[in-house]
């Protein structure tokens, strides 16, 4: 009889643990896209869109846009900070009210830069300003690829979130066609403000790997959904089969 208790409680200790393994490994997986729209006050006529696609600690970064100050560098990163607003930064964040944003005023709304969206090289926010390596917007338009980026367990996490931001700096207030101007940049002070300051900006929404739509216009079925359903239907056969044998050890005593 002991030997079937022991049975019993293996079998329901089985059925609860086995759906939160597998969800805490799918939790890991999915994806983030993003609309980029002008940042408030730059001055910024382009538009512009972003996939995140993230596997664990690991993600791959396309990006494109049109409409931005052509033939020139243009930092591009993934902000998000824990307190944060996560979202992109409104005319209301012009804490000097000179008609501009910079960078650090629009970092309570989308916070620091964790990934560095260079095409070569270091990735980490240690090449935030690392000019050479970016894209340099031919005719105004950016076309950006990379995979196997690694970043830290938060900032994945942040992605599948709906938390992180896409920025891609570079504007063009004086309409000369260059980075210059007397204005000199919050970040560092050798680069003129236009070299910048935010141009476009989105937020990655969250697309789940394996999410399916329900078909009746209602909200997508996410996966821990499912597997939550699943581990309820482990957990109550689990239940049953654990009733049975301690039914048939009583009946055997």
């Amino acid at each position: 009889m002991r030997t079937s208790l022991k049975l019993a409680s293996a079998a329901i200790g089985a059925a609860a643990l086995l759906p939160l393994g597998v969800t805490t490994a799918m939790a890991a997986d999915g994806s983030g896209n993003a609309n980029l729209a002008p940042v408030a006050l730059n001055g910024v006529n382009g538009s512009g869109t972003a996939m995140v696609t993230v596997k664990g600690d690991v993600v791959s970064v396309t990006l494109a846009a049109k409409g931005v100050l052509a033939d020139q560098p243009h930092a591009a990163h993934i902000h998000f900070g824990a307190d944060a607003r996560h979202e992109c930064p409104a005319a209301a964040d012009d804490a000097n009210k000179d008609g501009h944003l910079t960078t650090t005023e629009g970092g309570p709304a989308y916070g620091p830069v964790v990934v560095s969206l260079t095409k070569t090289g270091d990735t980490s926010p240690s090449s935030a300003l690392a000019v050479d390596r970016f894209d340099t917007a031919p005719g105004g338009n950016l076309s950006y690829q990379r995979g196997d980026i690694t970043v830290a367990p938060e900032v994945a996490t942040a992605i599948l979130a709906g938390q992180a931001v896409v920025v891609i700096h570079g504007v063009d207030y004086n309409g000369d066609g260059k980075y210059d101007g007397t204005a000199m940049s919050d970040l560092d002070p050798k680069l003129p403000a236009e070299a910048t300051d935010p141009a476009l900006c989105g937020v990655l929404k969250a697309a789940p790997v394996g999410a399916m739509a329900t078909g009746g216009g209602g909200a997508a079925a996410r996966p821990e959904q499912g597997l939550l359903l699943a581990g309820g239907a482990l957990l109550l056969a689990g239940l049953g089969t654990g009733a049975y044998v301690v039914r048939r050890a009583r009946t055997q005593a």
